[in-house]
């Protein structure tokens, strides 16, 4: 239809095109927020303990500089996974600026096998993000769930507990955990 509104994907048409339109963040819901963002060119940096160490490590100032709350998280090796509840106020989009930001800049400093964008800056982040509303408490232990099954859907390991990266430890009474999470107020 000429002039309206809605885009009718084709098959000629690239999801990662470019010039997509930014998706809207919906900010002061009072709802958690399951994220993912990704590795720039879906590279695997988030392979090694320090990398990974970083990252959560910025997390955890996240939460400690804007009281956002961390419910559950899996870091895979190209890919990241949060479900955060941020406080009224807060923009999304700021707040995972930061934390991708923060992370990248340290990062950076610590590995020799960054690839550059085309304007010459190294980068570890894809620019974007994907948030999804949890609208109720059993859409959030559904994408804490998801977090916890991602390496074992992905085969990198067979149960979700042997995987390292993730909150499955702290919600099964792992005391040899990250960092604790907040947990769910149901």
């Amino acid at each position: 239809m000429v002039g309206s509104e809605y885009v009718i994907d084709t098959p000629t048409t690239s999801l990662y095109h470019s010039n997509m339109p930014r998706l809207r963040h919906y900010d002061d819901l009072g709802t958690a927020r399951f994220i993912t963002f990704s590795c720039y060119r879906r590279r695997k940096y988030m392979t090694d303990v320090t990398t990974v160490m970083i990252l959560l490590y910025q997390l955890k100032t996240l939460r400690s500089n804007h009281a956002v709350k961390i419910l559950g998280y899996v870091v895979m090796p190209d890919h990241v996974h949060l479900v955060l509840l941020p406080p009224d106020g807060s923009k999304l989009g700021v707040l995972i600026g930061q934390l991708k930001g923060r992370s990248a800049h340290e990062i950076i400093r610590t590995r020799k096998d960054i690839i550059q964008r085309s304007s010459g800056q190294p980068a570890i982040w894809q620019r974007r993000c994907y948030d999804h509303n949890c609208r109720t408490p059993d859409v959030v232990i559904e994408k804490i769930r998801y977090c916890h099954n991602n390496p074992v859907s992905r085969g990198l390991v067979g149960e979700p507990g042997d995987w390292p990266w993730s909150s499955y430890g702290w919600y099964n009474g792992d005391s040899d955990c990250p960092f604790d999470i907040d947990g769910i107020e149901l």
